[in-house]
């Protein structure tokens, strides 16, 4: 078995034998590596052989569940010992230190991990010395190894070491190989914690920069595909731990942290646990992907999965079981990272200041800035106590936080949360204060979450901690999105992020009980992965909270209303044409209220800009903001719809004397049949009123296009003699410029004209330059003049979305009263998916009067109005036909 942590004494030398190799390597290895030692005569070629061979023996162990412990320290053994062979033929010196740094120098390396190498010079090089490091280093190149090496003298090493942490970091993991030792001491001595870096000011230094790491990745561990080395809960997070216990305690493993009573046993065992899990993971991510990867992406979660062994279960596939274990262990490390770095805070930083101790209540005290209890029984003779512990926190926000040996006491005294701390009226009181209070609400959230208090209290909770959703759609697991769920409804009410959120804080102000709000964002995805409707299981979840809270009938209604309609007023603006009255109508009646369409209308927006950082935009924001508003209308005017009169003295009263010609326009309006009109609203009819009087002649083609910054798009205008084929036309434009079709708008006038709105956005969701939109103008100008359409390849799919196996489906309704159907389809997204179902329309004479395109991840659910050639709904015979054609489509995209 590998030599123990705590026996370990990597400084002192080369790497030992690792024990138990003869798990992985057959004696064979062994003797080659001691022939070519013998000889000191051999080919580059024999050695990159020789280094396959390892590589392969090493797989072969990991696939067969060979402890990854001795694995990662077998390899770095067996790579040394071929870099030795080198360094003994090519640069071998008695006054030059071959040293091994970072991983290397720890003794780990996973399958395609840097092998990072210092070679240590005397401060007078020889120019024969220079020579033969160079022979040695190409040597390694041409064996294919690949090092991160640098070449530098003690002095320079120590003057790069004192301003950069970085640096002095990779120092301190260092090994000597071979070579003048008394250099190597030099550079040991030189860097010690007496003379550069002492302890404090390193680990402010490593805090800071552990910080910045974490905020690159939103400060969270549960990310869609994480960076298992660099995110919350990785590998860097364990070797903070190491880093700091070594600067402090001058110990070399993380089993210092034992010697030292900064861990317990148990709590040691667990932390290596966890390191061997990412270790496992981050192997066969290496050997799965033939490089350096530490990105869990999608594809690689599915293989690493089953290469697990996990299998689909019902409501819970393969990949989603292992990812959660991920996260889990993920957690746990986050968890040990803070307390014992809150450890080494108090006893470097706060150490050495004055002990201030501010007594709060009878159970908890601040000392020096961090809450602690003042009681080592406190939880075990009021176990309320540990809800209130982050009520406290709430109500004193100059607390920065809470004392690693209180974390401690919370995590070791979860076990009181049980059946009956469940039942105690007096823990729901708790709560619901916890979710009243003017501040810290999503804070204190989270850190209940990190300790296990929320899961402990609602085990419902528990089930979705962790729990991913294997679509390009959610980034977070559902506990995470749930927290910043909460988060964003905090920056409403604070008023923050206006420029994303405008309307957020004024309709805020509007919420009597904000706790409500709140406790419906806790529960709306509590029952994700049970199976059946997570809205209506989740709504019973969040009734039974409220019943045990002793909250009264009209909250309780309310909660659960909103947790099983939280999904309604997105599917609507993003899915419907919030312009028809009857899909206005319908949501008014699900929507009855001014109190719960507020309450909607935040839930909402806190749950899509909590979905993913780059979901919510400003289109998404128009849309709901029109539904909100158009749905307040109805409230208060009693679902009144503006005449075609008053629709067009409203537009006439946008345009001025200079653009309104009254022949030219009037024309223009008469064109327009009723049922067409209702779908514009007047700022759009006001703009090409405007451009048609630009053009003098309302038989011209025009293709205008506007920013609508504040909206994160542009709106392009198409009039021209309509034909065969222009919607299409368009459509491939827009697909060969890469723009997104968030929105499309057919009409036909009575006059024979095409009139065609768009919304389109660039490939970051914003409004295009003026540059793009003149090009886009031109483009369309050239193709509207052929008349012409011309049916574009298909391309490959996106390389993500082959790891999705969602079946289309396809849904047809005949709208009667207005002659049309309306055909929903959702199935992956592929590139130039709209342009080829627009040429499909166009082959099989239907005519495309709207289309709502929404994208969810990888996943589409569209939806478009068609008429047939006779301007009539489809006919049952049409609709197989399309269908057919639609599945044949999708199935045949690479």
């Amino acid at each position: 078995m590998p030599v123990p942590e705590s026996q370990q004494n990597l400084h002192a030398s080369r790497l030992a034998l690792p024990g138990g190799i003869e798990q992985v390597f057959a004696g064979d290895i062994v003797n080659q590596l001691q022939e070519l030692d013998a000889a000191n005569n051999y080919a580059s070629t024999q050695l990159q052989q020789l280094s396959g061979l390892i590589d392969t023996r090493l797989a072969d162990s990991f696939w067969k569940n060979i402890d990854i412990q001795l694995l990662v320290r077998t390899r770095a053994w067996a790579m040394e010992q071929l870099l030795l062979l080198i360094w003994k033929q090519q640069a071998s010196d008695s006054t030059i230190s071959l040293i091994a740094a970072g991983g290397f120098g720890r003794g780990e390396l996973h399958p395609h991990s840097d092998i990072d190498l210092l070679i240590l010079l005397p401060e007078n090089p020889r120019s024969q010395q220079t020579e033969s490091i160079e022979a040695f280093v190409r040597t390694l190149w041409d064996a294919g190894f690949y090092p991160g090496h640098s070449v530098r003298t003690v002095a320079q090493c120590i003057e790069d070491a004192s301003e950069d942490v970085q640096f002095v970091t990779n120092l301190m993991e260092a090994r000597l190989l071979d070579g003048d030792s008394n250099l190597f001491e030099q550079l040991k001595n030189g860097i010690t914690a007496a003379k550069i870096w002492p302890a404090d000011t390193f680990f402010a230094a490593k805090m800071a920069e552990q910080k910045a790491r974490h905020e690159k990745y939103f400060d969270t561990a549960f990310n869609l595909e994480p960076n298992i080395k660099e995110s919350p809960g990785g590998l860097r997070d364990l070797q903070m731990i190491k880093w700091v216990t070594q600067r402090h305690f001058n110990t070399l493993t993380l089993h210092g942290l034992l010697e030292h009573n900064f861990l317990q046993g148990d709590e040691f065992q667990r932390l290596i646990e966890c390191r061997n899990f990412i270790w496992r993971v981050r192997y066969a991510l290496h050997l799965l992907a033939g490089r350096a990867e530490d990105r869990l992406i999608f594809e690689h979660q599915r293989l690493i999965a089953e290469k697990f062994g996990y299998s689909n279960q019902p409501n819970n596939l393969a990949v989603e079981q292992f990812m959660q274990i991920y996260y889990r262990n993920a957690l746990r490390v986050e968890r040990m990272n803070e307390r014992l770095l809150q450890l080494f805070r108090e006893e470097l930083i706060l150490g050495r200041e004055k002990d201030t101790v501010i007594i709060l209540d009878e159970q908890f005290q601040s000392r020096q800035g961090y809450l602690e209890i003042r009681h080592a029984e406190i939880f075990t003779k009021r176990p309320s106590s540990l809800l209130e512990i982050f009520l406290a926190l709430q109500q004193h926000p100059e607390i920065k936080g809470i004392r690693a040996t209180t974390i401690r006491s919370i995590r070791n005294h979860l076990y009181l949360i049980d059946d009956d701390f469940r039942a105690n009226p007096e823990n729901y009181k708790i709560f619901m204060q916890l979710l009243s209070q003017q501040q810290g609400i999503y804070t204190q959230f989270k850190r209940m979450n990190r300790y296990g208090v929320l899961e402990s209290f609602i085990p419902a909770f528990g089930k979705i901690a962790g729990r991913m959703q294997y679509d390009l759609f959610h980034v977070y697991s559902v506990d995470q999105h749930t927290l910043f769920v909460i988060r964003n409804l905090r920056r409403f009410a604070y008023g923050h992020y206006r420029q994303r959120f405008p309307h957020g804080q004024a309709v805020y102000q509007r919420i009597p009980r904000p706790q409500i709000l709140y406790l419906a964002a806790f529960f709306h995805d509590i029952a994700k992965g049970r199976g059946g409707d997570h809205s209506t299981l989740g709504a019973e979840d969040a009734d039974d909270f409220c019943r045990k809270a002793g909250l009264d009938d009209d909250t309780r209604s309310l909660v659960s209303w909103l947790v099983r309609n939280h999904l309604l007023m997105s599917m609507t603006a993003q899915r419907r044409d919030i312009s028809d009255e009857a899909v206005l109508t319908e949501f008014n009646l699900k929507v009855p209220t001014r109190e719960r369409l507020d309450a909607l209308y935040l839930l909402t927006m806190a749950d899509i800009a909590a979905t993913s950082p780059k979901l919510w935009n400003g289109w998404k924001d128009s849309l709901l903001w029109q539904l909100y508003r158009a749905t307040v209308h109805r409230i208060k005017h009693d679902r009144h719809t503006p005449s075609r009169k008053e629709f067009l003295d409203q537009v006439k009263s946008q345009l001025s004397a200079q653009e309104y010609d009254q022949h030219l326009v009037s024309e223009f309006w008469n064109s327009i049949p009723d049922e067409h009109l209702q779908r514009l609203n007047t700022d759009q009819l006001a703009w090409a009123s405007t451009e048609l009087h630009a053009a003098a002649d309302e038989n011209h083609t025009i293709v205008a296009v506007r920013s609508q910054t504040e909206k994160d798009h542009s709106e392009v205008m198409v009039y021209t003699r309509d034909y065969q084929g222009l919607f299409a036309s368009v459509i491939q434009i827009f697909d060969q410029m890469r723009l997104n079709i968030l929105n499309a708008r057919v009409l036909t006038t009575s006059r024979g004209f095409g009139f065609d709105l768009f919304q389109i956005s660039n490939n970051q969701n914003k409004c295009l330059s003026d540059r793009d939109a003149g090009r886009l103008q031109d483009y369309l100008m050239k193709t509207l003049k052929t008349r012409t359409w011309i049916p574009q390849r298909k391309q490959k799919q996106a390389s993500k979305f082959r790891y999705f196996d969602d079946q289309p489906e396809l849904y047809f309704e005949n709208l009667k009263e207005q002659e049309l159907t309306r055909l929903e389809l959702a199935c992956l997204d592929q590139p130039g998916l709209l342009a080829h179902l627009s040429a499909l329309f166009t082959e099989q004479d239907l005519i495309l009067e709207d289309a709502r395109i929404a994208t969810f991840g990888h996943r589409v659910e569209d939806a478009f109005l068609l008429r047939n050639a006779d301007n009539m709904a489809l006919t049952q015979t049409q609709q197989a036909t399309l269908k057919q054609a639609v599945t044949q489509l999708l199935a045949e995209w690479d």
